[in-house]
């Protein structure tokens, strides 16, 4: 037998921590990261959300009919909400399109990206658009202070009852304005591996 690539030992050494999605999520994730290797996109590798995380966002997306994702970068999460939320709507919004989303969204099958609605707009500005009630909201684009912060008034009129807000990178030193977006709103909640999560 041949010796693996480096593609496929990146794949096999990300396998492990995938066994909590489920197949079809872990799937994607396994062939998008594949695919960035090969890209040789570290924006990706390094931005996207961890499998624990992915694994948490999911358990809070089980029923629920319309999420929406601020900060969609190359789509990964966006992608994984679809795959393991399959009577969701997702919308996902960012004013930058970053290079080889459209390669990543290529990645899942047609019956998700029918569901995947993407917004070139900020955080806030998508709001406006958008007067679906919101049972999930992902809050992962800026990470300062008070974009944050303007993201949660925009959205917060829009949450059905019930909703659950979690918010990326709570907690990380590069991106204090998160957690000083929290503390500012008041906001009560828990974290989760790295994530805030209020509701739910």
């Amino acid at each position: 037998m041949g010796r693996l690539s480096s593609h496929g030992r990146g794949a096999l050494r990300r396998a492990p921590a995938l066994r909590h999605l489920p197949p079809r999520v872990a799937l994607f994730q396994l062939r998008a990261h594949a695919l960035a290797l090969r890209l040789g996109d570290q924006f990706s590798l390094d931005s996207a959300a961890r499998p624990g995380q992915l694994a948490e966002l999911l358990r809070l997306a089980h029923g629920r009919r319309r999420i929406v994702e601020l900060g969609t970068a190359t789509g990964w999460t966006t992608v994984s909400l679809a795959l393991g939320a399959p009577q969701a709507h997702v919308l996902s919004a960012d004013p930058v399109v970053q290079p080889n989303r459209e390669r990543y969204l290529q990645l899942a099958p047609t019956s998700a990206r029918e569901r995947i609605e993407l917004v070139r707009a900020p955080g806030a500005a998508a709001a406006t658009g958008d007067a679906e009630p919101v049972d999930l909201l992902f809050i992962d684009s800026s990470h300062e202070r008070d974009a944050t912060v303007d993201e949660w008034h925009a959205w917060s009129p829009r949450l059905a009852g019930g909703a659950v807000v979690v918010l990326h990178d709570y907690g990380h030193p590069q991106f204090p304005g998160v957690a000083e977006a929290v503390d500012h709103l008041g906001l009560r909640g828990r974290t989760v591996d790295g994530m805030f999560v209020a509701g739910g």
